[in-house]
This record gives C-alpha cells, sequence and structure tokens, in this order.
C-alpha cells in the first residue's frame, strides 16, 4: 500500500520539477519555478519515506529515526550554509554540491555491488555509476578550488594531457571487461582510482575563462551520477530527476560554448586562461596609455548623456556594487536617461549570475538584455559603463587571430561614444588576456572599489 502511494507521490514531484525548470527559463517566473522545485523534492523526500519504511526490514520505528536523523543533520547543516554563503561565493558553493552527488553515487555503487545481484546489467549499472560519480567527485572539487581561489585557476598542461585521458578510459573499459568475468571489489576499486584521476585532470586541464561552462558542465554530470544511482536503486524518480539535470547541464553547456564560439570538446579537451587577475599574460603587456577619471567627471557625463548602458561583470559581484548600481539606474531614468544593462551569456564566474544580482538589487526585468538584445545598439550609446568586467568586452577577441579568446562573441562597447571601466588596478581579467579596450580613445578608467566609486557617483546625481 505505502509503496503504491509512494510512487504516485513520485510521479507528482516528477512533473513539479518539470515545471520547476521550465518556470526557471525566464526570470519572470523563476520564483515560481523555485516553489515548484521545492514542493516537488518535498514530496519526493516524503515519498521515500514512506517507501523505506515499507521495504525496510528495520522496524519501522528505526527506520523513521534514522531517516530523521540524516534529514535533520542535512536541514541543519544547508541551513547554516545558504545564511552565510554570499552571492559572490555561489559558483564554489554549487561546484562543491556537485562533489556530494558524485561521492554519494560511488557510495551507493559500491554499497549495492556489496548487497545486489551479480547479475551483468546490474554490474554494468554499478560501474558506470561509480565511473560517473568518481570523475564528478574530484572534477568538482577542483572547480571548487579554483572557483574559490585555493588553487591558480591556470589550466594544467601536462604533456600527452588528451592521451592520458584517452588511455584512462580505456583502461576503464578492461576494467569492466574483468569486473562482468570475474565480479569483485577489485577492478571496481581500480577503476574508481582511475576515474577519481581522471575527474581531477579533466578540470585541472580546464582554464579560468571557460570556468562558467565547466560548471555547467559538473551540473549535467552530477544529474547522470544522479540517473545511475537510480538504476543502481531501482529509483524511478531519482532517473527522471537526474536525467533532467544531466540533460539541462548539457543544454546550458553546449549553449554558453555557442555565445563563447567555441565547441564544448575543445573546452573539455583544455580551455584558454592563465593565473588571471594578477599580471598581463606572457607577450600581452600594456598597449598603449590609459586615461583616468573621477566620479566628479562620471556623473557629469550621465547627467548629460541621452542613453546609458551598464555592463557588469564579476567585479560587481566581488564589490556588491548592483545596490548602487540600481539606485543609480532609477535616479538617472527618473531624469529621462535610457538606461539598460548588457548582459554577457558567460560574465562572471556562473550561468545566470548577473542576472541573479540585478533581480536581487530589483531592476526591472525589461531593461536587462543579453548580448544579442544590445550588442547593436551600442554605437549609439552615449555612455558605457563596465563595472567589474573584463573578457566579456575585450576587442583582442575580434580583432587578434592570436588571442587566446579569439573567436569568443564579446559586448562591443568600444563603439559608444564614450567608456567608463571601473576597475581595482590595469590587472588582466580571469582569463589572463590584456584587454585594449582600456587603453581606446573614448576609455577612461575609473580606479577604485566599484561600490565605493558607484556611491560616490550617487552623491552627484541628484535625486529625481
Amino acid at each position: 500500500m505505502l509503496t503504491s502511494l509512494a510512487q504516485a507521490v513520485y510521479l507528482v514531484a516528477a512533473l513539479l520539477f518539470v515545471l520547476s525548470l521550465a518556470g526557471l527559463s525566464t526570470q519572470e517566473t523563476a520564483r515560481r519555478g523555485n516553489l515548484a522545485g521545492m514542493a516537488g523534492m518535498g514530496l519526493a523526500l516524503l515519498a521515500t519515506v514512506l517507501l523505506a519504511a515499507d521495504v525496510s526490514e528495520r522496524p519501522v520505528p528505526v527506520t523513521l529515526l534514522l531517516i530523521a536523523m540524516a534529514l535533520a543533520i542535512g536541514a541543519v547543516v544547508g541551513t547554516w550554509r545558504a545564511r552565510h554563503v554570499e552571492m559572490t561565493q555561489m559558483p564554489e558553493m554549487i561546484a562543491i554540491l556537485h562533489s556530494f552527488v558524485g561521492l554519494a553515487a560511488v557510495l551507493v555503487g559500491y554499497n549495492s555491488f556489496l548487497t545486489g545481484e551479480p547479475d551483468a546489467v546490474h554490474l554494468v549499472e554499478v560501474f558506470l555509476g561509480v565511473l560517473i560519480g568518481a570523475v564528478t567527485f574530484t572534477g568538482s572539487v577542483v572547480a571548487y578550488l579554483k572557483l574559490s581561489g585555493r588553487i591558480r585557476s591556470a589550466p594544467l598542461a601536462l604533456p600527452g594531457r588528451n592521451l592520458l585521458n584517452l588511455a584512462a578510459l580505456v583502461v576503464c573499459a578492461g576494467l569492466l571487461a574483468w569486473f562482468l568475468a570475474a565480479p569483485s571489489v577489485l577492478p571496481l576499486a581500480l577503476m574508481t582510482v582511475v576515474a577519481l584521476a581522471l575527474g581531477w585532470h579533466l578540470v585541472a586541464a580546464i582554464g579560468g575563462g571557460d570556468m562558467p561552462v565547466v560548471v555547467s558542465m559538473l551540473n549535467s554530470y552530477s544529474g547522470w551520477a544522479a540517473a545511475a544511482a537510480g538504476f543502481m536503486l531501482g529509483n524511478d524518480l531519482l532517473i527522471v530527476v537526474g536525467a533532467l539535470v544531466g540533460s539541462s547541464g548539457a543544454i546550458l553547456s553546449y549553449l554558453m560554448c555557442r555565445a563563447m564560439n567555441r565547441s564544448f570538446v575543445s573546452v573539455i579537451l583544455g580551455g584558454y586562461g592563465t593565473e588571471g587577475g594578477t599580471t598581463p599574460a606572457a607577450g600581452a603587456g600594456e598597449q598603449g596609455e590609459h586615461r583616468e577619471t573621477t566620479a566628479a567627471e562620471v556623473a557629469e557625463m550621465l547627467r548629460t548623456a541621452r542613453s546609458v548602458v551598464i555592463t557588469p561583470g564579476y567585479g560587481m559581484a566581488v564589490a556588491k556594487a548592483q545596490y548602487p548600481v540600481a539606485e543609480l539606474t532609477s535616479r538617472l531614468r527618473a531624469q529621462g536617461v535610457d538606461v539598460r544593462f548588457a548582459v554577457h551569456p558567460v560574465a562572471g564566474r556562473l550561468p545566470g549570475h548577473m542576472n541573479v544580482l540585478l533581480a536581487e538589487a530589483k531592476v526591472p526585468y525589461d531593461i536587462v538584455l543579453e548580448m544579442d538584445e544590445i550588442d547593436d545598439d551600442l554605437a549609439a550609446t552615449d555612455v558605457v559603463l563596465v563595472i567589474g568586467a573584463n573578457d566579456t568586452v575585450n576587442p583582442a577577441a575580434l580583432d587578434d587571430p592570436s588571442s587566446p579568446i579569439a573567436g569568443m562573441p564579446v559586448l562591443e562597447v568600444w563603439k559608444a561614444k564614450q567608456v567608463v571601466v571601473f576597475k581595482r588596478s590595469m590587472a588582466t581579467g580571469y582569463a589572463g588576456v590584456q584587454n585594449p579596450l582600456f587603453f581606446g580613445e573614448n576609455t577612461v578608467m575609473l580606479f577604485g572599489d566599484a561600490k565605493d566609486q558607484v556611491e560616490r557617483i550617487l552623491a552627484a546625481v541628484p535625486v529625481g
């Protein structure tokens, strides 16, 4: 009876997850999508408790107590992290959460092998589940370490790195044959070690400029790891949810690669980027003299402008400047200035990061435009404020075939009448590539903390 009820609840939860993904596709419906996802997860947990109580060999009170303890620990840790993690830390937070999914798949795989029937189909499920989970685990750990600045963002360029990856897969295929011929923990354990090394190397070989794609790619990996765990456990909802996450992450990775004019394979086989934010990339020193400005001068530019475009980047997130930027936008619009935001698909270090920050600051959705929607209007714009962005507004992507980011579509802000770049210094961006925009004739640099500088501009812009 409880099993049938649990399966029915699983179906409702699966529908809510589909509605959640549909809602998350636009800013206007994102809140509704989040609520649908939360409701679906609540029902899924309830159904899992019912199912566990129905099939467990332990007494029902003992089973429910163990589940309650696990839920309590998870709820306490999750609530604590959610309350303390800032928006600028969301990329690394998501990366480390993906690692938990991978580790769970590995543990479920070993448990399923030790307690399940040794038929060929089940053995393949176990092997693939552990393989995907192990790659996801170490890959996500490396992404977390890079995004949090604990290790260098530069790609690890080992000699013959693609051959090393291929060799690891060939070894795993051989271990699968051994595992099927003579099922034991030994080939499974050897494959786990190889897969852990493969996951580490795959992400370590990807440079900082490709990290937004890496995050969405790991999201896809974690989904397939969850689906594999679902097959091992015979849990239909876990299979459905894993497939939804895996496919949506893969689609997002493809869209982001297309936005960067790069193939998914080229990203996986080693992206661009060196140690970002410190010194210019090799051979890419300063390309002229830059001109500096002050907050008062920028305020005067904005007061006389008819159209303003704001291009945010990760630097805005780090400075927590979205709130004064939103207030500046409100004041300028009240004075009849046409203010819009231009958001590059890979701005920041997480897909959609800039959109979330702007929504958090109550910036109207209708003035937040994607690159394709606003790029043609930049030539007719009076002032462009580049706040913490670097690689996404770099003309070298279009003009320099030898540049590491050559071919990547960028916001052509240099076409505007006047460009103001908010930066702390002349250091390169996360991809480690120097930006000729900084030395343009119509570009001025406003150095310092972005939040402080915007607040100074606000003080010079009257209300109403």
